[in-house]
């Protein structure tokens, strides 16, 4: 399709130009290590998902290739077929004006991590990490069991709950991004497992959504985690865009008040899709309330031996589906999962916030891949505490450079890092737990205000 380019020794050579008109859904290729693609057909049956691969149509996608692929050779004999060329020899190795001295530095530290062994995991840390969690759940359903449901233990039992689930969300993080296991297969069952069984969510909708984020961080239309439903404007150009439009889904210039207030909203999003997303994923809506009935059955049986009041009477659901399914109204219940998932999103959304929300947050650009991951991301201090807090997310600017690396090997790397970004005049963030904290405040207030700015003056 399109120019088929100019013929060199049997091989079709093309430039920049030519690969970047074909950048639309219906005609997508992409360079890697000046190869040209034509990957139309094969993005529907990429195991990442069709958009992130479909994020680099037109585009040299050599470094975020490199980054997301364990076994680059093996992944590599699947791209055989859909070799349609090379770049013409007068055509520079990077499109977009990057900067080839740059690009060729980070790749030699590339080939020092690895050659160091910083990609290899340490499988006794991802071992006793998972052993510390189960233990919690262990600890906390014992206590129930054992001392009953009392304010005091129901509120000890929470916080454990929900540090346990706080760092199975951390450990499943590590299995999606095939940094544990040296096998891919068995990265996916475990992540699988932990996300599955013990958060309760979808790995599939879970490697959607955070491929993309880390093909493109931050990058309105490319990053999802960026796209906010209107409920607040981020960085610096969205909220003038806004503005200029008179956009007003919402009060934009108390978007850092009601921040506080979709957290609680969180909980109870959180709260449902724990029970019904496993078993909904490929369900059609009409069917969430009949599978959500029978899930809170489920679960209040499973929990009755712990919260039992004899006092308070069963009640009988009926369920569109047929039949009555009968569960025990419990006040305890009703209020101790939310408590979990209240807690458990606070540690959430501030962890996952404090290293990006203030930081650039624009349209594609085209930068290279340490450049762009820079711009996006920023560490949080080291220090014991910071490290298991965080699951290591701390270090968020390593781990966006080099995502299959295992998280214990961060603050190897980072000195590496730091000493790359001074050759090259690069900004290396590195901010207090609680400057980070307060920054996302900040920064949602100073978009507020440039989006007023905008909507009354311009």
């Amino acid at each position: 399709s399109g120019n088929i380019g100019e013929w060199r020794g049997g091989s079709a050579v093309y430039t920049w130009e030519e690969v970047q008109r074909h950048c639309h859904r219906s005609d997508q290729w992409l360079v890697i290590d000046r190869k040209v693609y034509n990957i139309t057909q094969w993005a529907k049956r990429h195991p990442g998902g069709i958009r992130v691969i479909s994020h680099f149509a037109g585009e040299d996608a050599t470094e975020a290739f490199v980054a997301f692929h364990p076994d680059p050779n093996f992944v590599r004999k699947f791209l055989k077929p859909l070799l349609i060329g090379e770049l013409a020899p007068t055509e520079p190795s990077q499109d977009h004006g990057k900067n080839a001295a740059l690009v060729q530095d980070f790749q030699a530290l590339r080939d020092r991590v690895e050659k160091e062994g910083l990609l290899r995991a340490r499988p006794l840390f991802f071992s006793l990490y998972l052993g510390h969690i189960l233990l919690l759940e262990a600890l906390a359903l014992g206590l129930l069991w054992v001392w009953g449901t009392s304010w005091s233990i129901t509120l000890l039992c929470s916080l454990m709950l929900a540090t346990s689930q706080a760092q199975a969300g951390w450990l499943q993080h590590d299995y999606g991004h095939l940094s544990v296991c040296k096998k891919s297969s068995w990265n996916h069952v475990l992540h699988k497992f932990v996300i599955g069984h013990l958060k309760g969510a979808s790995a599939n909708w879970w490697n959607h959504r955070h491929f993309q984020h880390h093909a493109k961080p931050s990058v309105f239309s490319k990053d999802p985690d960026v796209n906010s439903l209107h409920v607040f404007v981020l960085g610096d150009k969205q909220p003038v865009e806004y503005g200029i439009k008179k956009l007003k889904y919402m009060p934009y210039h108390h978007q850092h008040q009601y921040f506080f207030l979709s957290k609680f909203l969180n909980t109870f999003h959180g709260f449902l899709y724990r029970i019904t997303s496993t078993s909904i994923e490929h369900i059609k809506a009409m069917y969430v309330i009949p599978i959500f009935s029978f899930c809170l059955s489920w679960t209040s049986t499973t929990y009755s031996s712990v919260f039992h009041h004899p006092d308070i009477p069963d009640h009988v659901f009926t369920s569109e589906l047929g039949g009555e399914i009968s569960y025990q109204l419990n006040v305890d219940l009703i209020l101790f999962l939310p408590m979990i998932e209240f807690l458990e999103s606070h540690w959430f959304v501030w962890v996952t916030q404090m290293n990006h929300l203030p930081m650039d947050i624009d349209h594609e650009r085209h930068q290279d891949w340490l450049t762009m991951q820079l711009s996006a991301t920023c560490n949080i201090e080291q220090s014991t505490f910071n490290d298991w807090f965080s699951g290591h997310l701390n270090f968020q600017i390593e781990h966006h450079l080099f995502p299959t690396m295992p998280r214990h090997n961060y603050h190897l790397v980072a000195p590496l890092v730091r000493a790359l970004c001074e050759k090259h005049g690069l900004s290396y963030q590195v901010k207090t737990l609680q400057k980070a904290i307060i920054d996302v405040v900040r920064s949602l207030k100073k978009s507020g205000d440039l989006w007023l700015d905008a909507y009354l003056h311009k």
